[in-house]
């Protein structure tokens, strides 16, 4: 460990400078804000940075601070949030929101760990962002960075290696905490990057990369083999009448709980609401399944009352859809 922790040490001062001269220009960068980074934080978990841009510059428009956030109703959350996924996410937010209002937000790791929705790692890197306090913020794109630096044969989807790495960042965390959790993630981003692909020749760590040095960069992570998504059959029913369309409101859990959506199944019954005007297909990807949808544009004839029926303008300005039926929205005008 004494030698990992030298390595990393000799480490963080060429990361600190490269950093400093090619860092991105994102919009939560340059403040201290922890509400702001919190948001950002949230929105960037499993979401790609070129689709969060938008997303948290519109965020923060209509949300700047924790009480507009707290007194906007749940409603007004997902829809600010509509397309950006994982849904439970701005339902977290909204939660915590309230304790922030109320209390002021959490100034030591404990607390903010305490938040709804904030796991060790954005925690870690609230705390070190906003408070340059040295709390590791380690995930996947750190572990990457990490074990090529070291040639680490572990596991990175084993907790105790992502422990680990906790404790070895630790012990050489400098005073420019936030700096240096940054620069860390900004490597895995730009540079370090999965799927075999590093960018060994722009990267401030190419003389001291255990696995570059040895010409082993695509053996590293190392993880556990994934499972197969499970495939499921939707067909999904756009019903027109009027000026008005359908939706409803899916269940109170499971996935997309609670958003509204076109109606839709497992089984073809688009004769039974009325006239096809026209058919398209689309798929879906979430973590563990993934959608085959046919979708239906369908003259209704009736306004079956299962549903709620609303206008387009209705649709666009109070009602969150998922993602997944953005290929039929197109139909909604």
């Amino acid at each position: 460990m004494q030698n990992e922790i030298q390595v990393l040490k000799n480490a963080v001062p060429p990361l600190l400078e490269w950093y400093g001269v090619h860092k991105r220009e994102l919009p939560w960068r340059g403040t201290r804000d922890p509400y702001k980074i919190w948001v950002s934080e949230i929105m960037l978990q499993q979401t790609r940075v070129e689709a969060v841009k938008g997303y948290y510059t519109a965020f923060l428009e209509k949300f700047p601070n924790a009480e507009t956030l707290a007194n906007a109703s749940e409603e007004e959350v997902l829809k600010a949030w509509e397309g950006l996924g994982y849904y439970s996410r701005a339902r977290n937010l909204h939660k915590a929101a309230k304790l922030i209002a109320e209390k002021g937000f959490p100034r030591d790791f404990a607390g903010v760990r305490s938040l709804p929705g904030v796991g060790d790692y954005t925690a870690g890197a609230i705390c070190s962002i906003a408070y340059d306090l040295p709390c590791p913020a380690v995930d996947g794109n750190v572990l990457r960075v990490l074990t090529r630096l070291l040639a680490d044969e572990r596991n990175i989807d084993e907790m105790s290696t992502r422990m680990a790495f906790s404790r070895l960042l630790r012990e050489v965390y400098p005073k420019e905490a936030g700096e240096f959790c940054q620069s860390l993630m900004e490597l895995g981003a730009i540079v370090c990057m999965p799927n075999g692909e590093p960018m060994c020749s722009l990267c401030p760590w190419q003389t001291i990369c255990a696995a570059h040095l040895a010409g082993r960069e695509e053996e590293f992570p190392v993880r556990s083999e994934k499972k197969a998504r499970k495939a499921e059959r939707i067909f999904v029913y756009v019903l027109k009448k009027e000026g008005k369309f359908a939706l409803r409101q899916r269940e109170e859990r499971g996935l997309l709980a609670r958003l509204w959506e076109f109606p839709n199944g497992t089984e073809n019954a688009a004769a039974t609401y009325g006239k096809i005007l026209a058919e398209k297909g689309a798929k879906h990807i979430f973590t563990h399944v993934e959608w085959e949808m046919t979708g239906y544009l369908i003259e209704a004839e009736a306004f079956f009352p299962q549903f709620l029926w609303v206008t387009p303008e209705e649709m666009r300005e109070n009602y969150a859809l998922p993602s997944a039926f953005k290929a039929f929205k197109e139909w909604v005008k």
